[in-house]
């Protein structure tokens, strides 16, 4: 199944709505970002649009993990990664050991191979 995903920039949250083949739509919210050997990944779950209605608040949450890809200047592809890179991706965010302005730099970089 091939997605589609637009960002919608919320003003303090990141909106992604992906579109499957049918047409059908999934709002997604991106949690955080990560640099991780040269490229940007991100966190991403279902949204919530009523805070009230979220469930226990014990229930595990399911996220994602996708790679970020710039297309041109204004737009970012979402896409998913392999279940091994995924795993490694997970307990770096959990670790909570990475920094984000490695993320700057990644776009730094390819400013200046240009």
């Amino acid at each position: 199944m091939e997605l589609e995903a637009m960002i919608d920039m919320d003003e303090e949250r990141d909106i992604v709505v992906f579109q499957d083949d049918d047409g059908n739509e999934l709002t997604m919210e991106v949690l955080d970002y990560l640099a991780y050997e040269g490229k940007e990944y991100a966190l991403l779950t279902e949204l919530v649009e009523d805070e009230e209605d979220d469930g226990d608040e014990d229930e595990p949450v399911e996220v994602f993990i996708m790679e970020v890809r710039p297309v041109g200047e204004d737009q970012e592809e979402f896409v998913p990664v392999d279940e091994k890179l995924a795993e490694t991706l997970i307990k770096i965010f959990e670790s909570n050991d990475f920094d984000d302005e490695d993320i700057d730099g990644i776009y730094d970089e390819d400013e200046e191979e240009e």
